[in-house]
């Protein structure tokens, strides 16, 4: 899992011709740190698939300009276009999760 650290990288990210998907997070999200455990095997069971982790409190504007109205929230791109999102405020379980990402890139 790559962490995001500014906005030029997670650009440069996204628009490099690769399956992404970005996971957005917060330290103080209950639902986000149920999940997290289970990211490394998400990860392993999609290992054509790069992972970004971003903070929403370090990236409250890019996390208003991209509608995340709830955490913990994914975004997946292939070939710098956006392809789908699971965002809302709800607990993800890992088959949740996995099935959206089969879905994504299917």
């Amino acid at each position: 899992m790559i962490h995001l650290t500014d906005i030029k990288e997670l650009s440069d990210l996204i628009n490099s011709n690769e399956k992404v998907v970005l996971f957005w997070t917060a330290n103080w999200c209950p639902d986000c740190n149920v999940i997290k455990p289970d990211l490394p095997l998400i990860e392993e069971a999609f290992s054509d698939v790069k992972f970004i982790q971003a903070d929403r409190d370090e990236f409250i504007d890019l996390a208003r300009e991209m509608m995340i109205l709830g955490i913990p929230s994914f975004i997946a791109f292939k070939d710098g276009v956006e392809v789908s999102r699971y965002v809302d405020k709800s607990r993800k379980t890992r088959a949740e999760v996995e099935d959206f990402i089969t879905k994504a890139f299917s």
